[in-house]
């Protein structure tokens, strides 16, 4: 991971709110021999106890699953928006270009689901997605039995208990206030990905340059 502090979020809450925002995971682990296995999936996230917890659901029999079982060690990869970043944005150009990006990566074990476990995310996963409305044809309870009764037994539930969590939010902070501000305008312009980065950028300036404290270059060693 790219490890500087000033691309670190430090705001517990943020980092929470961030997985809530972009629940669709990179998945990865390997097979005990090494041999690596990926997949996407949504995730639920819980807090109990003071300890994250995620849940989620893989077909059954597959590389992944079939590797979880013999190695429960699991990396789970949240992402946002990125965007390129052009140096000519910047007040010394003379320098290279780069890319803006936030990301949370969470390290745990796959503990797989209970028949019952397994039921009780599935009511909460749909009921999540389809933002609580309990009336949808897709929620959980009101699906047919026919198609429960197919479909359940190919699925398998997990939980992961978050043994290390780390986050890169890299948002341009090692950047002097007027190359923020230009990039900010530059994003905006370009609309879409770089729009939302912009948004976030903007959400942080108060804090990256306080009122009335003077630039001093610090951050520029990367």
């Amino acid at each position: 991971m790219y490890n500087f502090s000033y691309f670190k979020e430090k705001d517990k809450q943020a980092i929470l709110d961030f997985i809530e925002e972009y629940p669709f995971a990179f998945m990865t682990g390997s097979f005990a021999s090494g041999e690596q296995v990926a997949t996407q999936i949504p995730i639920l996230l819980e807090e109990r106890d003071g300890e994250l917890y995620l849940q989620g659901h893989i077909m059954r029999n597959t590389d992944h699953h079939k590797a979880f079982i013999e190695n429960q060690n699991c990396l789970l990869v949240f992402t946002g928006p990125n965007c390129y970043v052009s140096a000519s944005w910047y007040s010394n150009p003379q320098i290279g270009s780069t890319w803006n990006y936030m990301s949370v990566h969470i390290q745990g074990q796959v503990k797989f689901m209970t028949d019952n476990e397994l039921v009780n995310f599935m009511k909460k996963l749909t009921l999540k997605f389809e933002k609580g409305n309990t009336q949808s044809q897709t929620f959980y309870d009101n699906l047919p039995e026919h198609f429960l009764s197919k479909m359940m037994p190919a699925i398998v539930g997990f939980e992961i208990k978050a043994e290390k969590l780390e986050n890169v939010f890299k948002l341009s902070q090692n950047r002097d206030e007027k190359s923020y501000d230009n990039i900010i305008s530059k994003l905006k312009e370009n609309g879409d990905y770089s729009a939302m980065i912009a948004k976030e950028m903007t959400k942080r300036k108060v804090a990256l340059f306080p009122e009335g404290v003077e630039w001093d270059g610090s951050r520029f060693d990367s």
